[in-house]
Formats: C-alpha cells, structure tokens, sequence
C-alpha cells in the first residue's frame, strides 16, 4: 500500500484544537498555585490567589475539569470550601467536573457533614444531581459507609428520589444501608415504599439477599460472653423504637390512653427505657450491648417487613427467584430468625430444594447449624417427609450429617477430641430423626451413612488422640509432683516433732486443717494420675470420644484442680503454725501469695473443665421438646 492511500481518510489535527490545548496548558499551569494552596489548606493564600484572579474561581484547575470547590472538598477543607462558596453563585456550585461528580458528590465521598451543610444552603439542588454512575449524592455517602452525613442528606433529600417506581435510587440506597448496618434509615425507607422490599439495586441484589449475608445483624449470627448475654436479655426496647419514625400515636396502645392497665404498660415501658438509657450511659460495656440490642430489633422489623411483602407476591417463579438463595445463605450462617420469619409469611419455603436437591433441614446438618436443625421437632408429621429425601448424589440426611463439619463450625470448639465429640452427637442425633432403613442406605459412591462418616473423620480421629494424650502427658507431669510432695509432708510436719516423735503442735486446730487439706491433695492427685495414666494406655474409637475420653479427662482435670487447691491450703496453714507466734503479719501476704497459682489455673483450665462437663452432660445443643417426668391422666390397674 503507497503511503498516500495509508494515510487517506485520516483525521486531521485541526489547528484550533492545538489552540485549546495549549491554552488549557497555560491555565493549569497558571492556576497550579491556587491548586497547591487549596489542596494544602492555606486559606490566605488561596484569598490572595483569588483577588488577584477571580477568573480562577469557576476556572479547571486539573486535567480531570475540578475547579477549586471540587478540589477543597475533596481534601476536606471547612474554612477553605465557606470562603468559596461565599463567592459563588447556584450555578457554578452545580458545575460537574469530567466524570460527572459535582462538588455535593465529593461531600459525599469524604463524609465531611458541615461541607455538604455549606453547599446545600447555596444550592439544594445538588441533592439530586447525578454523577457518572447516576447516583445521588445521599445513595454515593450510604456506599462509603458516612453514618452522619447519610442521617443527613436522608432528612433533606426530596423523597420522591427513593420512589421505586420512579427511579432506583431508593433500592441501592436500601441495600447500602443494610450493609452498612444503618437499620434505622432502611427500616425506614421500607415503611415509606413497600415495593423497596423486593426491588433490585442496580448489582441485582434485594435487601432479602444482603440480611442473609449479616450475621451479625441477628442474635443467633452473634457470638457474646455469657456474662454479655445476661445484660443483652435483660434489655428491653420496643420494636416501634427501631424506627426512626418512632414518636406520635406509634407509642399509642390500641386500646386507648385513658385504660388504667394501658397506662400501667405504658409507664413502665418508659421507665424501662429510661432506666436502660442511664445504665447505658453509666457503663460503657452495657452500652455496646444496649446498640447491639438495638440493631438487632431494627434488623428484625426490616426482615419483617421484607417478609409481609414477598408473601403478598402471586408469581411463584418469581418469589423462588427471590427468596431461595437468601433462604439457603440464612442457613448456612445459622441465621433461625430469618429462616422462622420466612417460615411464618410463606410456608412455602420448606418445600425448597438448592443446586445439590437439598432441602434447609439437610443444609442445615450439612453445615452444623443446630439452630436451624432445632426447627425440624416444630414440623409434626412433616418432619418425616422432610428426613425421607435424598440429594443428587443419593446422599440422605444422615448422609449429610457423615460428612466432616466446615472448619468454622468445628474452630467453635476447644480441642480436637471435643470435636470429635460434637461430630458424634450431631450424627446420633440425625440417626435418631430418619428412619431405621435410611442408616443402611447407600449414596453414589456405594457408602453407608456410618461408613462416610469413619471415612470423613479418620484425621480428625487422629488429631484428637494426639491431643488428648498430649493434654494427659502435661498434666501427669504436675500431678506426679503434688503426689511426691503430699506424701513426704505427711513426714515433716510443721513445728518438728517431740523426743517420742509425735508432732508438736498435734492438738492444735490448725494442724488438723493441715492434715485433713494434705490428705485431700494426696488423694485427689493420685486419682488424676492414674486417671491420664488411663488415658495415656487405652483405645481410642470413634465411640470413645462421645463419653469415655471426656469423662476421664474431665474427672483428671477436676481431681487436679483440687489437689492444687488443698495442696496451697496445706502450705499457707503450714507457714501459719510456724511463723503466727514470732512473725505474724509475715505468713499473711505469703498466704494470699499462694492463692495465685489456684487462680491461674482456674483461668486457663476451668473454662476447658466447664465446657467439657457441659458436652458431656449438658443440655445438648439441640432445642428439643423436653419430655414430660411423668404421664398424666389415669392409670389402668393390671389384675
């Protein structure tokens, strides 16, 4: 090809387009001053900039078409953003720059309130001016997660903006919200426009799909001490609270104000409520769970919400497509209020399947959620046709259960062999809920439920071996020494002994304390050894680690704890028979001195005590209806 046809038809550089090239180039260049001393903060120099060149108010300071506004409030400069809106008009305040942001938009970005304070008393128009994404500024603040600044532009921005049926702004605002755990403006915003419930954001989500993937938004998704869940079920708040349209006839009983037992109720609702609020203002702690309570009961009135409107849909196709993946990720996080509130407006949720033909009850045991799994006992007659079904790969409920727990269920627990334990009580107690032929049943792979689960479980076998006998190695340790000291104090009492070898100090009741407390360490101290000596020696089945290992390691532990206890007993009541008449304030500091090592240990191993006494011989960790102690009604007598 000859060059003359390479280059026909190619643009040409027009000269005007040098031209203004050029003259952008010396505007930068002539403006980069005042772009250094806004972007710094240096409000003289940006004054003494300006005074000189009033043309750089509305002029680009950059490549990107920001002015002097858009850059001050993107490096979140007060002073400098008031001085410059102070000599602007409406219409250069709403002047976008090249990728459409204006100067609100930026605001919005920063999450500086008093900015956004400063150019909406200039121009309240810039509320519903859109950037390139065609996003208002408050749904721009709800994605970045700027809590005051949202409250804000929430109360100000024309509500007509959120209208489902006008544009989608209110459906990415709703999901930004929950994700951000602003309940209160989402709860909101589903009780002004209904339809917001099941709208799609412009990602496809729906606020049904991101509550499923809060955990934290719920109590059964959050993990408390047991001392904080005390203080959390103790706090009251009412759910017309979660809103943040809680004032008015809302606090109204229905039945009418004048009622005596409404106006009991209602005092003592608002006492209640005052007296959390002190309390939440005294002590920091409780503060945390009273906002925690808090967010709780506003995530639990949005899910409600939520709920009433998918059940008023009449397409079933379209209430799958909604609810099915929500539902299936509720359960996987374990999340019983969810999948219960679903439950309760469209029943139909049972009757669900998920890509593997597994229904919420067999997700459930699959992923150890004993929460959700309780719900199966509340079922009636249905709980048998929900236990008689199998997956795609032939896999029935107990089949499920079989497989190995997903390391986050299985990092709840403390060691290895408890989790071996928690392993075994999750498939007996799925083995008791199918039926007798199903234990038999054989999946894809020609393997029984019992044979999956030996399979499934060889490591963690194992592991739990090795952790059990290392724990009872360490421990013989400190037993075999409190044995060897119990026993050679038995033969070197306190005080000495008489010329006939009786001790001297016989009578004494202190020296029957000492007697008594080294007995009881010498005795319980053997017992533990030969206890982790047991353990140390015997088998280590499948079956073993549901009681056996347990039980002994439980009783080794509690023996050891005991000798410890007696033993430092038998020392402080020793140091007091010999120091009490000659240097008395001396034994006392000593004594308490000997109360540290009972307190470590009771720190670093009671809780590992506690909680396998509780495994073992606890309540369990399914919500089962308790059996009646006896049968009422009468009894035949047999002749």
């Amino acid at each position: 090809m000859r060059p003359t046809e390479a280059t026909h038809g190619a643009p040409k550089r027009s000269t005007s387009n040098i031209d203004d090239n050029k003259d952008l180039k010396d505007a930068y260049i002539r403006y980069l001053p005042l772009y250094k001393a806004v972007d710094s903060g240096d409000l003289e120099a940006t004054k003494k900039f300006l005074d000189q060149h009033p043309s750089a108010l509305s002029g680009s300071l950059s490549a990107d078409g920001d002015t002097a506004l858009h850059i001050a409030v993107l490096a979140g400069h007060v002073e400098i953003v008031e001085e410059l809106v102070g000599h602007m008009s409406a219409q250069e305040i709403a002047v976008k720059q090249k990728f459409g942001s204006t100067a609100l938009n930026f605001a919005a970005v920063g999450g500086v309130t008093e900015i956004a304070e400063l150019l909406l008393k200039k121009n309240r128009e810039l509320l519903t001016i859109t950037n390139e994404y065609d996003q208002i500024p408050l749904v721009v603040a709800a994605l970045y997660g700027h809590r005051d600044l949202v409250q804000y532009l929430y109360e100000e921005t024309p509500k007509e903006e959120l209208d489902p049926t006008n544009k989608n702004h209110g459906a990415l605002l709703l999901t930004a919200c929950i994700i951000d755990e602003f309940y209160d403006i989402a709860l909101d915003l589903v009780q002004r426009y209904s339809q917001l419930a099941i709208a799609e954001d412009t990602d496809g989500d729906t606020a049904l799909r991101i509550l499923a993937q809060k955990p934290s938004a719920f109590s059964s998704g959050t993990q408390l001490e047991t001392w904080q869940w005390w203080i959390y079920k103790c706090i009251h708040i009412h759910p017309h609270n979660a809103s943040l349209n809680n004032s008015g006839d809302i606090e109204k009983p229905r039945e009418g104000p004048t009622h005596p037992k409404n106006l009991t109720k209602r005092a003592l609702h608002l006492l209640s409520q005052i007296f959390w609020k002190c309390l939440t203002l005294s002590v920091p702690g409780v503060t945390s769970i009273y906002e925690l309570k808090l967010k709780h009961v506003q995530a639990k009135e949005l899910l409600t919400c939520v709920c009433r409107e998918v059940s008023t849909i009449e397409d079933e196709n379209r209430v799958q497509s909604l609810v099915k993946k929500p539902l299936f990720d509720a359960v996987k996080n374990g999340l019983v209020e969810f999948v219960t509130d679903l439950m309760k407006h469209y029943p139909e949720v049972l009757w669900f399947y998920d890509d593997k033909e597994r229904n919420i009850f067999f997700v459930a045991a699959a992923e150890r959620q004993e929460k959700i799994f309780s719900l199966i006992y509340k079922m009636g007659a249905k709980k048998n046709y929900m236990a008689t079904h199998w997956d795609k790969d032939s896999n029935n409920m107990l089949h499920q259960a079989a497989f190995l727990a997903p390391s986050s269920q299985l990092d709840r627990v403390s060691g290895a062999a408890l989790q071996m334990q928690r392993e075994l009580q999750w498939f007996k107690e799925v083995e008791s809920v199918v039926q007798p032929k199903y234990r038999e049943m054989v999946n894809n792979h020609f393997k029984t439920p019992r044979a999956l689960f030996t399979d499934q479980h060889k490591k963690l076998v194992e592991q739990g071996e090795q952790w059990t006998k290392e724990t009872a190695e360490s421990c013989t340790v400190v037993t075999a020494l409190i044995v060897t000291i119990m026993f050679s104090a038995v033969f070197t009492a306190p005080g000495g002994y008489d010329e006939a070898g009786v001790p001297l100090y016989l009578h004494r009741s202190s020296f029957l304390i000492f007697i008594i407390s080294d007995a009881l360490s010498l005795f319980t101290s053997t017992t533990s050894l030969l206890m982790f000596l047991g353990i140390l020696t015997s088998r280590y089945r499948e079956e073993d680690f549901l009681k056996d290992v347990p039980t002994k390691l439980m009783i080794g532990l509690s023996m050891l704890f005991f000798s410890l206890a007696t033993m430092m007993i038998a020392f402080g009541v020793a140091l007091f028979i010999v120091l009490h008449e000659r240097i008395a304030w001396v034994s006392f500091p000593i004594i308490l001195l000997a109360s540290l090592p009972v307190t470590l240990f009771a720190l670093l191993q009671f809780p590992l005590l506690v909680e396998i006494f509780f495994s073992t011989y606890g309540p369990g960790i399914f919500d089962k209806p308790k059996k009646p102690w006896f049968r009422s009604g009468s009894t035949r007598c047999v002749r």
